[in-house]
């Protein structure tokens, strides 16, 4: 990029949960050649990013700077300066208590253009997904927004306590956890009545959001009592009353609860998505990868010959679009299976298949080589018919073998591989060692080897007694089975939607009876 064109977006991310950040921060991510973001910015926002573009974190947490102000300022202006698009991605609002002032100032002093993008301000999401409006009709229309860091060795406070403590109705305290004594101190000796409510929300909009209510009078200690740390916002008034009515996140049926996805990160957005509506954190731990087969030969020439075959068995949503896009890369389309009956394996497969436009004639009751085979011959459609199966590499042999004891010609062609995913996510293998995770997820049976072997015999081993795991289905449970990995429950549904179902009622009602 020429030097001419070296402009930087200073955006803000947000509170915390990725999914509210600005259509347009989303947007700018995506141009970025470089992308410079801080501790409170959800590290899945990066999945906006370019491949290839350059990431440099740059957190400060507490007293841990990485990189000082200045330096950030600096490393800013240098890398525009170099002729890159530069998005500076901060946590919040960039210019409500994020320094972003001081940044965008450094760039008019080195003559870059640069754009600000606001975000959400904690102050207003984190108490909102408390069930605390900041503002009502019937209780206040003031809101005031102070910084809770202020050094307390200063001589003289830069906040005028005076006016601000009976002068607003809501007060949002920003970092404010470690001076909270002072806080709440300075708000009574300057009028504030001892009994107003007072609500103390750490990680607000994420699904590890932890919140603590009390008074003036007795929230320092319930807060030390609960153990809260940073980072965390305070909010003062009495609208924090109107938790006990509004308390709509935190009244999720999975909230608190931390689930490890171990599905391949192409393939999970939609078990992530399902898992966060319900008020789950979404461990992704991707322990594949789907990758094309070793040698197309076998699904080319099947194509070539679609025409000879009777009936199509597609047993994964993967399965379905690969086959779809070799069809097309071969100079076919969907035309060339007219006359082809299509057997989906599963409610999520047979959707797959329709967004092609394609009829689906069979979707047996249960995803197992003995249902399929049965509604094969309820069918009268075995006996003498040619059947292709497009599957993974590693697929079992069962169903074709049914297929052809019963007179009917089965044949398999590898449409992708599934692979070790090269790099194990060391953060979820920690609060695995550590018992911080409330259930691990299994979706295939290549999830569960490739889980066992990232982790080893001796990590295996030490988490088998601590921490609970889920399958899909009875083929990948038979799985983690031989490999000594102890199914809780089961889908009785064998797809996500069922997975999904069946994790919901362990978790709410305790009931693991779907295995």
């Amino acid at each position: 990029m020429s030097a001419d064109r070296k402009l930087v977006y200073l955006i803000g991310a947000g509170p915390g949960d990725p999914s509210l950040i600005t259509v347009k921060g989303a947007e700018c991510l995506k141009k970025a050649d470089v992308v410079i973001y801080d501790y409170l910015s959800n590290p899945r926002l990066l999945a906006f990013c370019r491949p290839d573009a350059e990431r440099i974190y740059v957190g400060k947490k507490g007293s841990q700077h990485t990189l000082e102000q200045e330096e950030i300022n600096k490393l800013i202006v240098d890398k525009a300066a170099g002729g890159k698009i530069v998005a500076r991605l901060k946590g919040g609002d960039p210019f409500v208590f994020g320094r972003g002032g001081e940044e965008a100032l450094a760039l008019v002093e080195a003559r870059i253009p640069f754009e600000i993008v606001p975000g959400i301000t904690a102050a207003i999401a984190a108490p909102a997904y408390a069930g605390i409006p900041v503002t009502h009709r019937d209780i206040t229309s003031t809101f005031a927004l102070v910084t809770g860091h202020e050094d307390p060795t200063k001589d003289e406070s830069a906040i005028d306590w005076a006016r601000i403590s009976t002068g607003a109705g809501t007060i949002a305290f920003y970092m404010g956890v470690k001076n909270l004594p002072r806080i709440v101190g300075q708000l009574i000796k300057h009028g504030r009545s001892a009994d107003t409510p007072v609500a103390v929300i750490r990680w607000g909009t994420r699904p590890e959001q932890q919140t603590v209510t009390g008074t003036l009078a007795n929230i320092v200690g319930k807060v030390e009592a609960a153990g809260l740390k940073a980072p965390a916002i305070t909010i003062v008034g009495e609208v924090v009353k109107l938790r006990e009515q509004l308390n709509w996140f935190e009244a999720r049926p999975l909230f608190g609860r931390s689930i490890v996805v171990t599905r391949s990160r192409a393939q999970s957005s939609e078990f992530v998505e399902a898992l966060e509506t319900l008020g789950a954190e979404a461990v992704e731990m991707p322990t594949i990868k789907i990758a094309d087969p070793e040698d197309f030969g076998p699904l080319d020439k099947a194509i070539d010959d679609i025409g000879s075959f009777d009936w199509l068995v597609f047993t994964s949503v993967n399965a379905v679009g690969r086959f779809i896009d070799r069809l097309v890369t071969r100079g076919r389309d969907i035309r060339d299976l007219k006359g082809i009956k299509i057997c989906a394996i599963g409610s999520a497969t047979a959707d797959a298949v329709r967004k092609y436009h394609l009829r689906v004639d069979m979707v047996p009751p249960k995803y197992v080589a003995e249902a399929v085979v049965e509604s094969l011959k309820t069918a009268g459609e075995i006996k003498g018919k040619r059947i292709l199966l497009p599957r993974a590499d590693i697929a079992r042999s069962l169903l074709p073998e049914e297929i052809r004891r019963l007179g009917g010609e089965a044949q398999e062609v590898d449409v992708y591989r599934t692979v070790l995913e090269e790099e194990a996510d060391s953060d979820a293998i920690e609060r695995l060692l550590e018992g911080r995770i409330d259930l691990v997820t299994f979706t295939s049976s290549s999830t569960v080897r490739n889980f066992a072997q990232m982790l080893g015999k001796e990590r295996l081993e030490r988490i088998r007694t601590k921490t609970r795991f889920a399958s899909i289905g009875p083929i990948t449970t038979e799985t983690a089975k031989e490999l000594g990995i102890p199914i809780r429950f089961e889908a009785g549904q064998h797809d996500i939607p069922g997975l999904i179902e069946a994790i919901k009622r362990f978790f709410v009602t305790g009931d693991s009876s779907a295995r």
